[in-house]
């Protein structure tokens, strides 16, 4: 067997490189192939890299069917964290998960809203919403489950509540998580769900139930979350789902 010492081979006419032929197995003794772009015997792109580790133009062959990470913002001090890019027809399926949400002011609501607007970012679209509401104080001395006539919208423009009467105390937040469903549809309104946990203003335990529906045919192209009054600390992390 020869051996053939070079730093760099590159194609006689052409941009194609072939190593071996058809049947042929070839054997990289190496620890890592470094390349951008990878493809298939058939040419099918794989996967492409910038260079710097971030990935794109997967094969959907590739991506599991579970929750997939698209992006992640942390709120410091923010009046409100505003997500304006990925949410599309690649998934059926978007949660947020939203962490560690502590306002700076105490006793306020989480909220959130949804834009059509691609350029303006409005948040004003149409939603019809219902919400259940339970707590348990740290003392035993009061529990509640009840429906929040004062937390739903009927046909309204405005921000939708997700967890009410957060604490601001510095060891207190809300968690939970916000679902919307084909956000890019045209022909069906756009259903939504939230689900949170957090402590509220009495020092207690509350947990919220939301859910509605965006009526519109136009696709949800951003959603923005916000505090009913003041700015606020947490990460909202955004997944998709096939």
């Amino acid at each position: 067997m020869g051996i053939l010492r070079t730093k760099t081979i590159e194609p006689a006419t052409g941009s194609t490189l072939t190593l071996g032929a058809s049947g042929d197995t070839i054997t990289v003794s190496s620890d890592s192939i470094k390349a951008n772009t990878f493809k298939d015997a058939g040419g099918n792109t794989l996967f492409t890299s910038d260079g710097a580790g971030t990935l794109s133009s997967i094969n959907s062959a590739l991506v599991p069917g579970g929750p997939i990470l698209i992006s992640t913002a942390t709120a410091s001090n923010a009046s409100s964290v505003d997500i304006t890019s990925g949410i599309d027809s690649t998934y059926d399926e978007y949660m947020f998960v939203f962490t560690d949400i502590n306002p700076a002011t105490d006793d306020v609501s989480f909220y959130f809203n949804g834009s059509d607007d691609a350029s303006s970012w409005s948040y004003d679209i149409v939603k019809t919403t219902t919400y259940i509401n339970a707590y348990h104080s740290e003392d035993d001395s009061s529990t509640s489950l009840n429906y929040s006539t004062g937390s739903d919208l009927a046909q309204g423009t405005g921000g939708q509540r997700m967890a009410s009467g957060v604490s601001s105390d510095a060891d207190h937040s809300a968690a939970g998580t916000l679902h919307l469903f084909n956000p890019s549809s045209t022909t069906y309104v756009k259903h939504f769900y939230s689900t949170n946990s957090h402590t509220g203003n009495y020092n207690g335990a509350t947990g919220g139930y939301m859910a509605g529906y965006f009526n519109t045919t136009s696709a949800i192209t951003a959603v923005t979350f916000l505090m009913s009054s003041g700015n606020f600390d947490g990460t909202i992390q955004m997944y998709g789902i096939k």
